[in-house]
């Protein structure tokens, strides 16, 4: 394959998943370093606390977490179902010989040969997979943790305790949110179909909508107030 080619493909695609994964990344950093400043480190701590809540008062409140739980995984299953369609809808794009799988070489830029066209149907099939593999293992987590809240309190002493069943939906939660960020980061190679360039751009577009959604903002001294005088956080969604 000539370089005169292909070159917009090698250097704007593989350009563009850095830009994502470098934020993902510094957004793990963050989360490990200081999480009360990102989203996803205030809801850890919040899930945390809302275990030991169901727990100590498991009586009153285990309607509560199975409905929370059942609400959970229903959003996984939705997620899971639609990455294998998609897996199943580019699977037989591969293996079929109809129009659709040659590529548009009046409208695209960038290479046009067969094998460029295969490498972004297989690349998009391994990121729609892997994100269904996510939200597989998340389900059974979830599911564990359904199970295992609503035990007595005497099965602590069998090592079932607050601190264990919070490890495990934390571990269904990373594992929900590692299929989320996948199937993102799929979406801009769908548009490799129609060239590179696109691709580029809404790599760059999606980073700061995603950092509007991770991330806690603050006042300058932590809280804001509203007219009422009743401090809270401020929140960007």
């Amino acid at each position: 394959m000539e370089w005169r080619k292909c070159y917009l493909d090698l250097t704007l695609v593989p350009l563009g998943l850095m830009i994502c994964i470098g934020y993902h990344l510094w957004l793990w950093h963050k989360v490990r370093t200081q999480p009360l400043t990102t989203v996803i480190g205030t809801n850890s701590r919040g899930r945390r606390f809302w275990v030991a809540a169901i727990i100590k008062d498991n009586d009153k409140k285990n309607i509560l977490a199975v409905q929370t739980f059942r609400n959970t995984i229903m959003g996984s299953t939705l997620m899971a179902t639609t990455s294998i369609l998609l897996c199943s809808a580019l699977a037989a794009v591969i293996s079929s010989t109809y129009s659709i799988k040659k590529p548009l070489t009046d409208a695209v830029y960038g290479a046009h040969g067969e094998f460029m066209v295969a490498l972004k149907y297989v690349t998009l099939l391994v990121f729609f997979l892997s994100s269904f593999f996510c939200y597989s293992l998340s389900i059974r987590f979830t599911n564990q943790v359904n199970f295992l809240i609503n035990c007595p309190p005497e099965s602590s002493s069998g090592g079932v305790t607050a601190e264990y069943v919070a490890e495990l939906l934390e571990r269904g939660f990373a594992l929900n949110t590692a299929g989320n960020r996948l199937f993102y980061c799929a979406l801009p190679l769908l548009l490799w179909i129609f060239g590179p360039l696109l691709v580029f751009l809404c790599s760059v577009s999606m980073v700061p909508v995603l950092y509007n959604l991770d991330f806690v903002f603050r006042a300058e001294k932590g809280k804001l107030a509203d007219k009422n005088g009743n401090s809270y956080l401020s929140v960007a969604v």
